[in-house]
């Protein structure tokens, strides 16, 4: 778990980088940038012997699908719907994580559930916003893939490498980040104006920093982590990123919150460790 903390606190701050500087950026080009300089971090490492081409190319649809096509939702969801009600609508994400589990182990863990569920209670209190929700269906939608997609890819991940005992994590990563590359590109080659993109050196920095750390090395790190904790924890974990990015808006930006709110989101993902951790061991 230690792994999906470290990631959490990390992706916790990437929100005030991307709010503060990166808004002004096409998203498209910037979720490219993101997952290429993930690709060519990981290329170095990169060995392929012992690899079936079958296997290869599975790798390579999960990165497509988890990094790929949840940034490709993600983005494409911004048309249809206010920020805030998009970041609501991620707390989903532990469940997605538990029905997959459920499907792959063909039985639906009520320990896990039961988490994943409070982990969503904590979220959606920590996040829900002060303002009336517009909702667009195909907006709902949308997130909905994505959050899906992040999901899909975690459980499909943690499988492949248990059927691979033989395979080190940092030498198949970059098989993921190419797939994810190719689906990222065709989005980006098909609605970024690259005629009128204007990156500032600042900027360039920022999307260094988010390629390189917060995207390639994060997310190795927490699909590493993820092979290290059961699927109840998993799925508590990934909204854990909700209240740190809540705390660091506060302390950077000077975002204005409420606390009472903020306290009972934390407790409930907190309990919801308790009760996983409870329920199956005890």
């Amino acid at each position: 778990m230690p792994y999906l903390i470290v990631v959490s606190l990390i992706w916790g701050f990437s929100f005030i980088i991307i709010k503060g500087w990166l808004v002004s950026l096409d998203s498209g080009f910037v979720s490219f940038v993101r997952l290429l300089l993930s690709f060519l971090v990981f290329v170095p490492f990169m060995r392929t012997a012992g690899i079936r081409l079958r296997d290869g190319l599975q790798l390579a649809f999960i990165g497509g699908v988890q990094f790929g096509i949840m940034y490709v939702a993600y983005i494409a969801a911004y048309q249809y719907l206010p920020a805030h009600t998009i970041v609501l609508m991620t707390t989903t994400t532990p469940l997605f994580v538990t029905i997959f589990n459920g499907v792959y182990g063909k039985r639906l863990h009520k320990a896990f559930l039961l988490a994943a569920l409070m982990a969503v209670a904590g979220g959606a209190v920590i996040r829900y916003p002060d303002q009336s929700l517009s909702v667009s269906l195909y907006g709902v939608v949308l997130i909905q893939v994505s959050n899906a997609a992040f999901a899909f890819g975690q459980i499909a991940y943690k499988r492949w490498m248990a059927s691979m005992p033989d395979l080190r994590d940092k030498n198949v990563f970059g098989i993921m980040y190419a797939g994810a590359v190719v689906v990222a590109g065709l989005f980006s080659l098909a609605a970024t104006d690259y005629g009128r993109l204007t990156v500032s050196p600042l900027q360039w920095l920022f999307l260094l920093y988010l390629g390189i750390i917060a995207s390639g090395i994060c997310f190795f790190l927490w699909n590493f982590g993820a092979r290290k904790v059961n699927d109840g924890v998993l799925a508590v974990m990934n909204n854990m990123k909700i209240p740190v990015g809540v705390v660091l808006s506060l302390l950077i930006l000077k975002e204005a919150t409420d606390y009472a709110r903020l306290l009972i989101g934390c407790l409930l993902l907190a309990s919801a460790l308790w009760v996983n951790k409870k329920m199956v061991t005890g």
